[in-house]
């Protein structure tokens, strides 16, 4: 097959898109062109054989529609040569249902409860908030009427009168992981308050009110908001903050920690979502310590791989985090657990399969 993949949104070094999906067509032999805004992020286009890479504008704040406008300059006939075109942002959703009927498979790949997602949305103003809800909705009815779709959770599939295929955010599982040791509790991906960021900073800080020997250190790009107070605390000693650093790279770091954090706040947007910092922290052996979002309980709980705490409570995360510390024969027992229901349930080494087979039976159909 000749995909091509498609965003204007997110990191370029996407887990999902570029170390996932595109990785996983690389290796089965297909071409892929991916158009990605490189230079907006930072981000460097790694080389990889059969993958044409191609610099767009960045679709960001209000301004989100100059970067999809520009698209049919900076793509050619890359169109017209794919097999399928997959694309990742609810952005770019219209202008590829304006290429309905042509003969590549048209496929959104729908990362997020995107309406829910609106409400969380800084540059939405309040007063319009119920419109573009309403619009996203008729975008995704539209959608489903003449475009193929990937959802990223079961949970998506009640916002659509047909099913559609899932594949979820899962992780590559080693078989081999490294027990619980090493005294720091860790996150990974983007900081933003109402992913638990000044939690995060709080926790640190009672950790060390304490005189804990247990450190809080954080991986991933923050929020515009979330800069600051990150910057203050790394500097403080509440915490380490590493930044972005490539996904692979810092599920290697992580690997031996006492418990990975996820302190999501509850809102709408998180109630239909698995947390895949959750997955990841299971892949690779660490007990999870994460707050009561519905899916984050139920999958651990279902899996007994760690602990349940209040939202925003520092002092409840602190003492689940310093009891893991103080027993590290039960902390290996649920990174054991865990880790054995991510090699079964949760393992892209297995999900990249069916990607692969959905993909090749739309192109033939």
């Amino acid at each position: 097959m000749r995909v091509l993949v498609v965003t204007v949104v997110h990191r370029p070094d996407d887990a999902r898109i570029r170390q996932r999906q595109i990785c996983a067509l690389l290796d089965a032999g297909h071409t892929v062109t991916y158009a990605a805004p490189f230079s907006a992020w930072g981000v460097k286009p790694s080389p990889a054989e059969n993958l044409i890479q191609i610099d767009t504008p960045r679709s960001s704040g209000i301004k989100r529609m100059k970067a999809v406008r520009a698209l049919p300059a900076l793509l050619g006939d890359e169109l017209d040569r794919a097999d399928v075109c997959l694309v990742h942002d609810p952005e770019l959703v219209p202008w590829l249902l304006g290429q309905r009927g042509h003969p590549a498979a048209l496929v959104w790949d729908i990362h997020e409860d995107t309406a829910a997602a609106v409400s969380m949305k800084s540059y939405v103003p309040a007063l319009l908030r119920p419109f573009v809800r309403w619009y996203v909705h008729r975008l995704e009815a539209r959608a489903e009427r003449h475009l193929h779709l990937l959802l990223a959770e079961d949970a998506y599939q009640e916002r659509f009168s047909s099913p559609h295929p899932v594949i979820p955010n899962s992780t590559p599982v080693p078989v081999e992981v490294a027990q619980p040791h090493a005294l720091r509790a860790v996150y990974v991906g983007r900081v933003s308050k109402a992913r638990g960021g000044i939690d995060l900073i709080m926790v640190g800080r009672e950790l060390a009110a304490r005189g804990s020997k247990v450190s809080i250190e954080v991986i991933g790009d923050a929020d515009t908001d979330m800069i600051g107070p990150l910057t203050q605390a790394n500097s403080d000693g509440d915490l380490i903050w590493h930044g972005y650093l490539e996904n692979q790279t810092a599920l290697r770091i992580i690997e031996g920690s006492i418990a990975g954090l996820s302190l999501l706040h509850d809102e709408e947007n998180y109630r239909h979502s698995r947390p895949t910092k959750i997955i990841e922290y299971m892949a690779r052996g660490i007990p999870v310590v994460t707050t009561s979002i519905p899916l984050a309980r139920q999958l651990v709980e279902d899996n007994h791989c760690g602990v349940i705490v209040p939202f925003s409570d520092a002092d409840a995360v602190a003492t689940a985090v310093e009891k893991l510390a103080s027993d590290l024969t039960h902390a290996g027992f649920l990174a054991q657990l865990g880790h054995e229901a991510a090699l079964r349930d949760f393992n892209w080494n297995e999900d990249k399969k069916d990607f692969l087979s959905i993909l090749e039976q739309w192109t033939r159909q």
